[in-house]
């Protein structure tokens, strides 16, 4: 009995420590890095929903810093993110039978550049686009437009950590 259970505990010991640092985000970051930075995203959109892009900045710099254990810095991180915010639409999606809206979309689209200053080979700059689809009838106003911004960015955010540091 005493020899299974010391097989027991040498086999899951050595499990864990073969497995290496894992993270149950998926996150893959390289050894030695240690901090982030998320500069401006500057809206360019043709239309401007102001505050967007520092709501979007400020989403993507929780996200990070609640599925990894890198540090949040203003300068000189070893993973950089910026880039723009590019598309801000609202467009119908399906027609009822007289000829008005049933259904729009909003879409939010952000060209991110991300940049590793560990590794060269992992920098990327890449667009990322969601949308949120809401009744004809409804004005994009208020709670529902909050509530449609903040589920574009949770996905946008993921997608974003996802490509860069989870690597899917």
């Amino acid at each position: 009995m005493k020899y299974i259970k010391s097989t027991l505990v040498l086999a899951l010991t050595m499990l864990f420590l073969s497995c290496g640092p894992y993270s149950f985000t998926g996150a893959s970051i390289p050894a030695g890095t240690k901090t982030y930075q998320v500069n401006r995203f500057e809206n360019v959109a043709p239309l401007i929903e102001p505050g967007l892009e520092r709501d979007f900045k400020i989403a993507l710099e929780d996200l990070i810093q609640n599925q990894t254990n890198l540090t949040l810095v203003p300068s000189g991180g070893d993973l950089i993110y910026e880039g723009e915010i590019v598309t801000y639409r609202i467009s119908p999606t399906t027609a009822t039978a007289e000829q008005t809206a049933a259904q729009n979309r909003l879409t939010i689209a952000v060209k991110v550049r991300f940049y590793n200053k560990k590794d060269q080979e992992d920098d990327l700059e890449q667009t990322f686009s969601f949308f949120y689809d809401y009744p004809g009838t409804s004005e994009l106003i208020g709670a529902q437009k909050t509530t449609a911004i903040e589920e574009i960015f949770e996905r946008l955010t993921q997608d974003v950590f996802n490509a860069t540091l989870a690597k899917w």
